[in-house]
């Protein structure tokens, strides 16, 4: 990324509560609760590590459903702190912001309504398919998109 990334870019995106941006630790509460939430039931057959469902569970006395509840609300307000940064001005140029923003869009692919991570699925291979390798139609003939031309 050439001078973009600076000594600040890794302050911004550190670990230091007080430094870190909220945009960051939104992106990494997006890819944590997306994955614990497809994934949940799958990983506590496999007597997987507590997840977010679990903890908070345990933490409020709710019920598995009340959790997911909870826990979309609060990658709902995830989503708000990733979109508010980009309509506010930010120390931070737009291609660092690009970054974060595409990490948990990558998430929202591999973790909308399956783990498409874990249980490589049909949604996901044709998304990389489409991405990747089909051709897009040049706009000069009369193709009409298909199924597979983009993201569903």
């Amino acid at each position: 990324m050439d001078e973009t990334v600076t000594k600040e870019t890794f302050e911004w995106t550190g670990e230091d509560p007080k430094i870190a941006s909220k945009m960051v630790k939104a992106s990494s509460t997006v890819c944590r609760l997306m994955d614990d939430i497809v994934s949940h039931k799958f990983e506590q057959k496999r007597v997987h590590v507590a997840s977010s469902v679990e903890c908070y569970m345990e933490q409020y006395g709710i019920s598995e459903e009340k959790a997911y509840e909870l826990l979309r609300k609060e990658l709902a307000n995830a989503w708000k702190d990733i979109n508010e940064a980009f309509l506010r001005p930010t120390e931070m140029p737009k291609p660092i912001l690009m970054r974060v923003l595409n990490f948990a869009r990558g998430m929202d692919i591999l973790y909308t309504g399956n783990d498409d991570f874990t249980h490589l699925g049909v949604q996901l291979t044709d998304a990389v398919t489409s991405f990747l390798i089909d051709e897009l139609p040049s706009g000069d003939d009369d193709t009409t998109l298909s199924p597979r031309s983009g993201f569903t």
